[in-house]
C-alpha cells in the first residue's frame, strides 16, 4: 500500500499552481485530517496566501445548504414536500407559467421542467453559453435578492412535465424565495441560523461583494491575453448569494456540513436517509438526491462552478469520510484541473 497516496496530489497541485491553480484541498475521516493543502493566492495584487481558513464562493455547492434549509422548515410544518408549489409561493412570487402539478420535492430534485434563467443544455430554448450574457440585459449588481431573477424565466413555457430529471438552477431559486416566505425571514438569516449554525460553520454565509469581510478569496479570471493581468469575476456573477448558489464557506465548514449530512442529529427532523437518498436517475450512473448527486459506489457529491469558482464536496457516509475542492478560478481556466480532482477523489475514497 502506497505509505503517502496523496503525494502524487499533492505534486500536481503545486505543479498546477504554476499556470495559475489557486485553492485548498481537505480530506477526513471521522476527527482525522487525511489530507489539507493550499495552493496559490487568496488575493493575487497583494499576494496574500491561501490558508486553511479562507473563503471561497461555491456557486451551485450551495443548492445543498438550500436543500438542507427546505427540509428543515418542512420538519418544522412549514411547508410540505408534496405540496403544490402554486400554494405555497404567492403568484407575484412564481412563475406565471409554473404548472399546478409541481412540487417541491420536484423542485428539490431537478424534475420540475420547468424553464430556466440559465439554461446550460445547448438543446433547449433558451440556452446561455455565458453567465455574462445575462448580465447584458440585468445589471448583476441589481440582483440582492433573487426576486430579481424571477422576470429572466417567470413567463417561458415549461421544457418538460414533471418527473424527468433535467438539472436546473431556476428550481432553486423558487426554493430559496420559498424558505424566506415560509421562515418569515431573509434567506441568508434563515440559512445562517438553521443550517450554518447548527452544524457548527461559523466561517459561512452570504456575504455581498461590497460587503468588507477578512478571509475572502477574490474570484479570478484568467487574462485575455498573454502578459496580460488576471481579471475578477465582480462583473461575472450575482454579487451575493441565493437559493442556487453563492454561499461562502471554508474548507473546514464544509467538512462540518458533509458529517452532519452523515451522522444525522444536527437538525431537528433531518435524517441522513432524507439527504443520502436516490430519488431519481441523473445519468451516467449517478442519481439526483436532495440537494446533490449519489454515485453508484455510495458517494455523495455537490459541485459548482461560475466564473471564477469552482468547488466540489464528496461524502461517504458509511466511514465517515470527507473530500473538499474550493478554488477561486473557474472549471476550464487551468488546464489539468479534471486530472487533479480525479486524482484526489482516488486517493480520499480509494478502499
Amino acid at each position: 500500500m502506497d505509505p503517502d497516496p496523496f503525494a502524487a496530489v499533492l505534486e500536481r497541485a503545486i505543479d498546477l499552481e504554476a499556470v495559475g491553480f489557486s485553492g485548498v484541498l481537505r480530506a477526513t475521516r471521522a476527527d482525522e485530517v487525511l489530507h489539507e493543502s493550499c495552493h496559490g493566492a487568496a488575493n493575487r495584487a497583494d499576494r496574500i496566501p491561501i490558508r486553511p481558513s479562507t473563503r471561497f464562493a461555491t456557486a451551485s455547492l450551495s443548492k445543498a445548504f438550500t436543500a438542507v434549509g427546505i427540509l428543515e422548515a418542512a420538519a418544522r410544518g412549514e411547508v410540505g414536500l408534496h405540496d403544490a408549489v402554486v400554494d405555497v409561493l404567492p403568484p407575484d412570487l412564481r412563475p406565471s407559467s409554473l404548472r399546478d402539478d409541481v412540487t417541491v420535492h420536484h423542485l428539490l430534485t431537478h424534475t420540475s421542467g420547468i424553464a430556466d434563467y440559465f439554461e446550460e443544455d445547448e438543446t433547449l430554448p433558451g440556452h446561455i453559453e455565458d453567465m455574462a450574457e445575462i448580465w447584458q440585459t440585468l445589471p448583476n449588481y441589481t440582483v440582492r435578492d433573487y426576486v430579481a431573477l424571477l422576470p429572466l424565466f417567470a413567463d417561458l413555457p415549461p421544457n418538460f412535465p414533471p418527473g424527468e430529471y433535467h438539472y436546473n438552477n431556476a428550481g432553486y431559486v423558487l426554493l430559496g424565495i420559498m424558505l424566506a416566505e415560509v421562515s418569515g425571514m431573509p434567506f441568508a438569516d434563515a440559512i445562517t441560523t438553521r443550517v450554518f449554525e447548527p452544524a457548527g460553520m461559523t466561517a459561512s454565509g452570504y456575504p455581498a461583494f461590497d460587503e468588507v469581510y477578512p478571509d475572502i478569496a477574490t474570484g479570478y479570471l484568467p487574462p485575455l491575453a498573454p502578459g496580460m493581468p488576471w481579471r475578477t469575476n465582480i462583473y461575472s456573477v450575482h454579487p451575493v448569494g441565493g437559493g442556487d448558489g453563492g454561499a461562502v464557506v471554508s474548507a473546514p465548514d464544509v467538512t462540518r456540513f458533509l458529517r452532519a449530512v452523515g451522522r444525522g442529529g444536527v437538525w431537528p427532523g433531518v435524517t441522513p436517509a432524507d439527504l443520502l437518498t436516490p430519488r431519481a436517475p441523473s445519468g451516467d450512473g449517478w442519481a439526483v438526491t436532495y440537494g446533490a448527486n449519489l454515485r453508484q459506489d455510495g458517494v455523495l457529491s455537490r459541485g459548482g462552478g461560475d466564473p471564477g469558482v469552482a468547488a466540489l464536496a464528496r461524502l461517504r457516509a458509511s466511514d465517515d469520510t470527507t473530500m473538499v475542492f474550493l478554488a477561486n478560478i473557474g472549471w476550464d481556466d487551468v488546464e489539468g484541473l479534471d486530472g487533479l480532482l480525479e486524482a484526489f477523489d482516488e486517493a480520499v475514497f480509494a478502499a
